[in-house]
């Protein structure tokens, strides 16, 4: 089993920047792909951003290009997410997810292939 904290939400200004962290324990060795993922009030949950365990692969989703950065730590077992240029409508709960199945890598925009999530972090944007 792999255990998945997240921190760092906040309130922030539209335009101003959070970098969200997600701590993994348990069974880290066996994690292949991290990512996050976000649900906004009234919506469905959607991809954030992903990255491989060896860094190798990185994606975005579309809304995010250019404004969030996803990197971890070479231990693999921190993860973050650097969030600039904020937006009222990246407003959310924020999840980090990890998947420990080779499927991900192909598959690591999709919420179903990653077994493990975290409880959430809010990020409020305001105007």
């Amino acid at each position: 089993q792999v255990q998945l904290v997240e921190s760092g939400g906040a309130l922030v200004q539209a335009g101003g920047s959070l970098r969200l962290s997600c701590a993994a324990s348990g069974y880290t060795f066996d994690i292949r792909v991290m990512g996050w993922f976000r649900r906004a009030p009234g919506k469905e949950r959607e991809f954030v951003a992903a990255e491989s365990r060896t860094g190798g692969s990185i994606s975005y989703a579309d809304p995010v290009m250019g404004r969030f950065t996803i990197s971890r730590d070479s231990a693999g077992t921190l993860v973050y997410l650097q969030m600039n240029s904020l937006k009222p409508e990246d407003t959310a709960v924020y999840y980090c997810a990890a998947s420990a199945t080779a499927y991900t890598y192909s598959n690591s925009n999709v919420a179903e292939s990653y077994a493990f999530w975290g409880q959430g972090t809010q990020v409020t944007v305001s105007s």
